[in-house]
């Protein structure tokens, strides 16, 4: 088997090695006579992986001590609710960030459970960049910050994380275990593995004691950081493939020297692609501002759809795949994350410089 340079922005394309334990393992896990997914998510084999699995995510964040890792279901997307669920206090305010499409989502969802408002926005600059910190208007009588860190469809990341004042909430789906985080500035830190850290499934939530402590009681249980705190995120079955493959996946990123590491190697790859379409004159077409071009989704624009129909229907002849843009803005789309090969790189930068050289 051929495997093809897949450059979806999710789910992701994991490194070969992971793939081939996965399948290796997958049958019959430690001569116990049957797969791991098939086993009680009380048995002692799953706790192991469990356990590591948390572990080495605390290990490779740095997290303070203060600091719980849940591993829960749902994606993002319920964090949208559970966020706010559990960090805005009744009387209290939370700001959002509105930098694109998916924090559309997340202002929508906060809305509709407390009094959520927008204190800066996109939109007067079609979604081009991320606000300066003096932009971000925080209101009195605000409990946090809310911010999605890369917005996978615009193309646009937070190159640098401010300090607001209050404590900040954040989506990092698409930048998880691709960046370190400043702990002194985040209470909640969320994603959906399914781009940087494994398969789709399992959504990682690092959240503050003091959060977990403080919020509200009258909620559905399994709303409640609490209730999946105190129970190791065990008061469910837990997704036990997703969270082995990360396991697997966490263990690769450490060997290939952690988060900074991982965050150096993006700015790397994606320096490269920058550079193809910059030294293109004008035949590739980014928008967005230079300081807030995202490392892990490089979106770019041709002269016209018929010419990108052909780049995307040539490209899939040179071993790529899911490089088209999303269904709302067109264009093309790279997304280089954690488990794509640096040849995978080299490949499309290659191609669009042949394929510019045969349409110019």
């Amino acid at each position: 088997m051929t495997r093809v340079f897949n450059f979806s922005p999710g789910p992701c394309t994991l490194p070969t090695s992971v793939v081939n334990e996965l399948g290796a393992e997958l049958p019959d896990f430690n001569d116990a006579g049957m797969s791991l997914v098939e086993m009680s998510h009380r048995s002692p084999e799953y706790s192991e992986v469990h356990d590591d699995t948390v572990n080495r995510l605390k290990e490779l964040y740095e997290m303070p001590d203060d600091v719980s890792v849940l591993l829960l279901q749902g994606g993002a997307s319920l964090q949208y609710a559970m966020a706010p669920l559990n960090a805005l206090a009744p009387g209290k305010r939370a700001a959002y960030i509105n930098s694109g499409a998916w924090a559309k989502k997340a202002i929508a969802d906060a809305k509709v459970i407390g009094d959520a408002y927008v204190a800066w926005s996109g939109e007067d600059v079609n979604f081009t960049r991320m606000p300066s910190p003096d932009e971000v208007a925080v209101e009195d009588n605000t409990s946090y910050v809310h911010l999605v860190s890369n917005e996978t469809i615009g193309g646009i990341r937070m190159a640098e994380f401010a300090d607001y004042g209050v404590p900040t909430v954040a989506d990092m789906s698409s930048e998880l275990l691709s960046r370190p985080i400043p702990w002194d500035r985040f209470d909640i830190v969320y994603g959906g593995a399914q781009k940087n850290a494994g398969p789709a499934g399992v959504t990682v939530v690092m959240v503050r004691q003091s959060v977990i402590d403080s919020a509200p009681t009258e909620m559905p249980n399994y709303l409640k950081y609490a209730t999946h705190a105190k129970a190791n995120s065990l008061s469910n079955t837990p997704p036990v493939f997703s969270i082995w493959a990360m396991n697997k996946m966490l263990r690769w990123i450490d060997d290939a020297g952690g988060l900074t590491a991982m965050e150096e190697r993006a700015a790397q790859r994606s320096g490269k692609l920058y550079a193809a379409i910059d030294d293109s004159d004008g035949f590739y077409i980014n928008p967005n501002d230079v300081a807030d071009r995202s490392h892990t989704n490089i979106v770019f624009t041709m002269a016209s759809p018929e010419l990108e129909a052909a780049f995307l229907a040539e490209s899939a002849n040179h071993n790529m795949a899911n490089l088209k843009g999303h269904r709302s803005v067109g264009g093309i789309r790279a997304s280089i994350y954690n488990g794509l090969p640096d040849e995978a790189v080299d490949t499309l930068v290659d191609f669009m410089a042949s394929f510019q050289k045969a349409n110019s």
